[in-house]
C-alpha cells in the first residue's frame, strides 16, 4: 500500500505542478517519466504480493513437529548415489545440500520444487519410515494452491516408498493444480527415500 500511495502523491504533485507552472515543460516530462517507474514498481509489488502466501513459517513447522523442541538442523550432501537417486525421483538435479532435523524415528524436511513456474516450499514429518504429515508453508504460483487443504495433504498420511521409489498408495488429483499435485508427490517421495537412505539416529 506504501507504494501505492507513493504513486498518488507523485500524481498530485504533477497535476499541481502542471496548472501553476506551464512554463516547465521539462520539469513536466521529468515528473511524467516518474509516474511511469512509479506505475511500473507498483504492479511488480502487486503481482509478486499476490502470488506469494505464506500458510506457515518454516520455522514454526519445525517447531511443531518436535513439540516446541526441535533438535538441530543438520546438512545432508546429495553426492553419490543419494544424489542419483533424488534425481531419478525429481527428474532434475536436486540442490547440492539438504537442511533437515532428526531425532530418534523421527525426521522433518523443508522441501522446495517448482510447480508450473515457482518453487513451492513443503514442510514434510516423517516418523519411522511413513509420512505424519505434509504441510504447504509457501505457496507462489498463481493457480493450485488448493493442495494446501488437508483433505488433500491428509493423502499423503502413512505413505511410504514401495521397491520402485514410488508412494505406496495413489494420490487423488485436483482440477488445475495437476502440475502443484505432482511436484507434491515428488517432494514426499524425496523425503522419503532421504529418511530411508540416511537413518541418522
Amino acid at each position: 500500500m506504501g507504494a501505492v500511495a507513493s504513486m498518488a502523491s507523485i500524481w498530485a504533485s504533477a497535476i499541481n505542478s502542471e496548472h501553476h507552472d506551464r512554463s516547465a515543460p521539462a520539469r513536466w516530462k521529468t515528473r511524467i517519466r516518474r509516474v511511469v517507474r512509479a506505475g511500473y514498481a507498483v504492479v511488480l509489488i502487486a503481482a509478486l504480493c499476490g502470488a506469494t502466501r505464506v500458510y506457515q513459517a518454516p520455522e514454526d513447522f519445525i517447531a511443531d513437529s518436535f513439540d516446541g523442541n526441535p533438535p538441530p538442523a543438520q546438512t545432508l550432501w546429495l553426492t553419490g548415489p543419494l544424489g542419483e537417486g533424488a534425481t531419478a525421483i525429481l527428474g532434475h538435479r536436486p540442490p547440492p545440500r539438504i537442511t533437515y532435523w532428526r531425532t530418534t524415528g523421527r525426521v522433518a524436511f523443508i522441501l522446495e520444487e517448482i510447480g508450473k513456474e515457482q518453487p513451492i516450499t513443503t514442510g514434510i514429518l516423517i516418523q519411522d519410515g511413513r509420512i505424519e504429515r505434509v504441510r504447504i508453508l509457501i505457496y507462489r504460483e498463481s493457480r493450485g494452491g488448493e493442495v494446501r487443504y488437508p483433505a488433500f495433504t491428509r493423502q499423503f498420511e502413512g505413505a511410504s516408498l514401495n521397491d520402485n521409489q514410488r508412494l505406496d498408495r495413489s494420490i487423488n488429483g485436483i482440477s488445475g493444480a495437476t502440475l502443484s499435485v505432482n511436484a507434491l508427490e515428488r517432494m514426499t517421495r524425496l523425503a522419503l527415500f532421504l529418511a530411508q537412505q540416511h537413518p541418522g539416529e
